[in-house]
């Protein structure tokens, strides 16, 4: 009979040749799929600050209006509404607020809340016209954004 060897040199060795490919595949990801910021601010924000706040649970049903002075000169000194990355005017806010709800599914349409960051020094005339409209759009969620008061504001 005729002895059968042993072969003891196997190779332990992870194979490293592909790494690099996996990583740049996944940095390419995140990077394809991460999101920075949604949209750029146009208006100078001093927001006021609040004493008791309240969490939100759902923020995927959180649509934002942001109101104030334009930072850039050519917009005027009065104060603008910008809801996503372009000013609208008053009765632009319907229009707004029925394409917001169509990217909602349909079952989450009327929970939609329009939270507003608002500067300090805009007048309440343009809150209470923004107020009325989106009433007419049957946005009756309304939220006032702001940050929490602290002692030093005092």
């Amino acid at each position: 009979m005729s002895k059968f060897k042993k072969k003891s040199n196997a190779s332990q060795d992870i194979p490293t040749a592909a790494l690099p490919d996996i990583i740049f595949m996944l940095l390419f990801f995140f990077m394809v799929t991460t999101v920075l910021r949604e949209t750029e601010i146009k208006v100078k924000q001093d927001i006021p600050r609040a004493e008791q706040l309240v969490k939100l649970e759902k923020k995927k049903l959180v649509t934002y209006l942001y109101v104030g002075e334009p930072k850039e000169e050519q917009f005027g000194t009065e104060s603008l509404i910008q809801a996503n990355d372009a000013f609208i005017g008053i009765d632009g806010i319907v229009q707004w607020v029925n394409q917001e709800k169509d990217g909602l599914p349909e079952a989450e349409r009327d929970q939609i809340t329009i939270s507003l960051k608002v500067d300090k020094e805009t007048k309440m005339g343009i809150i209470v016209d923004i107020q009325t409209e989106l009433r007419n759009a049957n946005a009756r969620k309304i939220m006032y954004a702001t940050p929490q008061k602290t002692d030093e504001d005092n």
